[in-house]
């Protein structure tokens, strides 16, 4: 009944892991830019003695879905959405994170930020003149007509960094931006922008409600088999009990 038992709590532990990670990316179905979190699990055998025949259901990190996503037109001057594969690189503390959320926010003082982290620009973070407009070209070059110039004439100021990174080195920290194997990536020419676009979310509510409801009835499952191998462990008792 041991290993019923056991095999019954690995499984419910691993559905309600799988369920959290579900629920978030269901949470973000509408933020822009956000990439599905992906789930992976191995069996580990359990260390100890006595427990050479029990394995144990051992999470690991999935990796993310970078499959994109469509574009939406927002008509924003500084919304950019990434045509095909892309990043765009911020600063985070002492490294780069990197997002496909390009819904821009410019300071009183021209500091240029996407979700609090400063975007990084041809020498680190971008910071703007004081500007009657401004634009951004397909290949993150920022323009802008001077406040007090020549308002005939577009200046080009800083131009964002765009990285293209493949989606088995990339990783997600707590703040839910994206994390390179390296510290630092290189600029790619590659990288596309759609100007006065944003990216959707790549979340599939359908599929994750699907499979949310199947991990439901799978945790279900192991809960009722646990009961039943304590009902089996009670029987055998008895019988001891009664020899």
């Amino acid at each position: 009944m041991d290993h019923l038992i056991y095999t019954a709590m690995s499984g419910a532990s691993r559905s309600l892991e799988q369920q959290q990670i579900r629920a978030n990316n269901l949470s973000n179905v509408n933020t822009s830019g956000f990439r599905s979190d992906l789930d992976q699990a191995q069996a580990s055998q359990v260390s100890g003695s006595g427990y050479d025949s029990r394995y144990a259901v051992r999470s690991g990190s999935g990796g993310v879905d970078m499959s994109p996503a469509a574009l939406e037109q927002t008509g924003r001057e500084l919304d950019v959405g990434i045509i095909g594969s892309g990043l765009i690189a911020l600063q985070s503390g002492g490294r780069e994170v990197y997002t496909r959320n390009g819904h821009i926010d410019v300071s009183p003082d021209g500091d240029l930020t996407i979700n609090g982290q400063p975007v990084l620009g041809e020498g680190g973070p971008i910071v703007l003149p004081p500007f009657a407009q401004v634009s951004i070209a397909d290949d993150g070059t920022i323009s802008i007509l001077p406040q007090d110039g020549d308002l005939n004439a577009l200046m080009d100021v800083d131009r964002i960094k765009l990285v293209d990174v493949a989606s088995s080195a990339l990783s997600k920290d707590n703040a839910g931006f994206l994390l390179s194997n390296n510290r630092i990536e290189p600029r790619s020419e590659e990288v596309v922008l759609a100007n006065k676009h944003l990216e959707s979310s790549n979340v599939s509510a359908i599929g994750e409600m699907i499979s949310s409801m199947t991990l439901n009835r799978s945790f279900e499952a192991q809960i009722k088999m646990m009961k039943v191998a304590e009902e089996l462990a009670q029987a055998g008792n008895r019988v001891m009990r009664s020899a």
